[in-house]
């Protein structure tokens, strides 16, 4: 079985103030973070972003960066655009400013995939506003329902999600999921990262 990861790190920022994707976590920038963990868990890793030279010194020569066509279209538009391009049996797809996400977590989450229903499109875990869809697996074959999905003009990741079957996967520590937006969530949770 073999799975990519596909890292999303095109967003504007806006609420932060500053890139998130450089974010200082221990020393290492966040998005160099998220690469470490996903290098350690999957077969090979993608930066989806149209700034790949900004990026470019803080990953390692290894790194294979997919040049955003048009930014801050969403998460659900850069993501169709890297299937093209991403060839693999699974997908972890990771937003880029997860701080607490850690290597056991994602392979305990690995042990499940081959238990998935062929005819489950993601495993992916909920909670009460929908699929934490920017922190979970994707079945590289979900590429045609997604152009489908993107041709009616919509681009909602929960309503795309809700028109296919997703096996949910079950998580303790919900504060993976947390996404540092705002500099006062960088300074009340920087002592636990």
């Amino acid at each position: 079985m073999e799975i990519a990861t596909i890292i999303l790190a095109g967003g504007k920022s806006s609420r932060m103030g500053k890139d998130k994707a450089l974010l200082d976590i221990n020393g290492i920038p966040l998005l160099r973070k998220t690469f470490d963990i996903a290098q350690q868990c999957t077969d090979r890793v993608y930066i989806v972003t149209p700034w790949g030279e900004k990026y470019r010194s803080i990953l390692p020569q290894e790194c294979n960066f997919i040049q955003e066509l048009s930014s801050f279209q969403g998460g659900l538009i850069a993501f169709s655009h890297a299937l093209n391009e991403v060839k693999s049996d699974w997908i972890l797809l990771l937003a880029c400013d997860l701080p607490f996400l850690t290597v056991n977590e994602i392979q305990t989450w690995i042990k499940y995939l081959p238990s998935i229903k062929e005819s489950s499109m993601a495993f992916l875990p909920k909670d009460e506003k929908g699929w934490q869809c920017l922190c979970g697996f994707y079945r590289s074959n979900c590429r045609q329902s997604l152009e489908d999905y993107l041709n009616t003009g919509n681009r909602s990741f929960q309503k795309w999600l809700n028109t296919e079957k997703v096996e949910e996967l079950k998580v303790k520590n919900k504060q993976i999921f947390f996404n540092c937006n705002t500099p006062q969530d960088y300074k009340k949770y920087s002592n636990l990262f």
